[in-house]
């Protein structure tokens, strides 16, 4: 069942976004080369805690951490460690979530550590495009979810790069993650049609390689099958009368 907020509910979820996206922003403020994920998690951990929130990925499906953050060709879900250290060159993915008042927040984005690969860099920016794209087309009136995936997939592909394909957006609410999911590919003119009061997080993750992808034995962390650079960008975005709000910009 999907779940369609009011204004007033939709206003509610502006502080679990706002917490969120300061989180997160804070959070990239430390990537640089010989910090460890695990300082950057705690950090993370700490910020949401000292707004009166709780993070939404701590002990969820029973992750240990309060933020995911993922390394190279790490594409989602990657485990902080005080073993995990960034080196220059690496591009970092910080996914963060923060709960208040009855909802969450949901939001992600990807870094770079010092001086990294021009490659690197046009994923990054690409992936930060597709997002772009795809919030352009749930604009639209009359959108449905297909519109959305084809505008990610269609820009991702035409820089040669590939739209993961096993895991996707979602909505959010009460629950971190509820229905409809929110594929980054997709058919225009198929699949839900969007309205006023969905609340969904709109997340492409993108691979410089193959569209496939490992899942590691730590349960969690999920790797692109060719070991080549992934990129990940996410907002939660409401659908209101005056058009998307991403309720996690800061």
């Amino acid at each position: 069942m999907i779940f369609v907020k009011n204004s007033d509910q939709i206003k509610q979820m502006k502080l679990a976004g706002r917490i969120t996206g300061e989180a997160l922003a804070l959070g990239g403020e430390m990537v640089r080369e010989g910090i460890s994920t695990y300082e950057i998690d705690e950090k993370i951990r700490r910020y949401i805690e000292k707004c009166g929130a709780r993070p939404s990925f701590l002990h969820y499906g029973g992750f240990p951490a309060s933020a995911c953050i993922s390394i190279n060709d790490e594409v989602i879900h990657g485990i902080p460690s005080r073993r995990r250290i960034l080196h220059e060159g690496d591009i970092v993915k910080i996914d963060v979530g923060a709960f208040i008042g009855g909802f969450h927040g949901d939001s992600a984005n990807t870094f770079p550590v010092g001086k990294v690969s021009e490659e690197a860099l046009r994923l990054i920016e690409v992936t930060k495009e597709s997002f772009e794209r795809g919030v352009a087309a749930a604009a639209v009136e009359g959108a449905r979810l297909g519109d959305v995936g084809a505008a990610i997939d269609g820009h991702v592909r035409s820089f040669g790069y590939s739209t993961v394909k096993k895991y996707v957006g979602h909505g959010v609410g009460h629950d971190l993650h509820e229905e409809p999911n929110v594929p980054n590919y997709g058919t225009p003119g198929r699949g839900i049609r969007l309205c006023r009061g969905m609340v969904i997080a709109i997340e492409p993750m993108v691979n410089v390689g193959t569209a496939s992808v490992l899942e590691q034995p730590d349960g969690w962390t999920v790797l692109t099958a060719d070991g080549s650079l992934s990129a990940h960008y996410e907002h939660t975005v409401a659908l209101t009368e005056d058009g998307p709000l991403l309720l996690t910009k800061i």
